[in-house]
């Protein structure tokens, strides 16, 4: 069986390959440098190429065969969120927009959990005191290079002209409900991910909370730091 990857698959693909040399959240590598890295990864089939699920469900061997720390997940109720999710509205304000946005371009060809696993680190490191306290900082931190950001679209240089119309609303109804402050319990405070076809080195300094899709998610240390959306409604 195979599934044709997009743009936000290969935009996850190449950047995870840099962050491996970079590491977690920084941007200390030569741009010129990086630049080439990238293009070379990218190539002139951006927007897709046949690979097989089981190549990229197995890319990595699991987190205890690697040497990484590994934190129980939480068992969220999936279903309350879901009908949450498919009433709600899909439109707000530039904060919403900027969720949206980043969700589509990551985590589009995501099943749901995957596209709110996504929206769960961004948020997270909203609220976490030591990253920009909006949403629309967090997507756009970076040096202003390209490839030197945090979320790869953001500064690989591709258009992000939103195409696909009915997976714009889809997520938009995810962002929704996750700034209104649905709980965050799929990644147990994860605030970095990476995917599954690359092996960072900054993995192995971090507890991994959660495989979803093609993601896994990371935090530091043993304690979730930042707030929780239940926190946040009761303020």
């Amino acid at each position: 069986m195979t599934v044709k990857f997009e743009r936000a698959t290969w935009r996850a693909i190449a950047v995870g390959s840099a962050l491996a040399v970079l590491g977690a959240g920084s941007a200390t590598a030569s741009g010129a440098d990086l630049d080439g890295h990238l293009e070379s990864l990218l190539g002139v089939t951006r927007q897709g190429a046949e690979v097989s699920l089981a190549a990229r469900d197995g890319a990595l061997p699991p987190a205890a065969e690697r040497g990484i720390a590994t934190a129980e997940a939480e068992e969220p109720d999936l279903t309350s969120i879901e009908d949450l999710i498919a009433e709600a509205d899909p439109k707000g304000d530039a904060e919403w927009e900027c969720l949206s946005q980043a969700i589509y371009h990551e985590a589009r060809g995501e099943p749901v959990e995957g596209q709110i696993a996504v929206a769960e680190v961004i948020l997270n490191r909203r609220d976490s005191g030591r990253y920009p306290s909006t949403v629309c900082g967090v997507v756009e931190q970076g040096t202003g290079k390209r490839y030197q950001c945090q979320f790869s679209y953001y500064c690989d240089g591709l258009s992000d002209e939103i195409r696909d119309q009915r997976a714009w609303a889809e997520v938009g109804r995810v962002a929704r409900v996750m700034i209104d402050g649905a709980p965050r319990g799929l990644t147990s405070g994860a605030m970095f991910y990476h995917t599954r076809a690359v092996e960072p080195y900054w993995a192995a300094k971090f507890t991994e909370t959660a495989e979803i899709g093609a993601h896994l998610f990371y935090r530091e240390g043993d304690e979730v730091r930042m707030a929780s959306s239940a926190s946040r409604a009761s303020d």
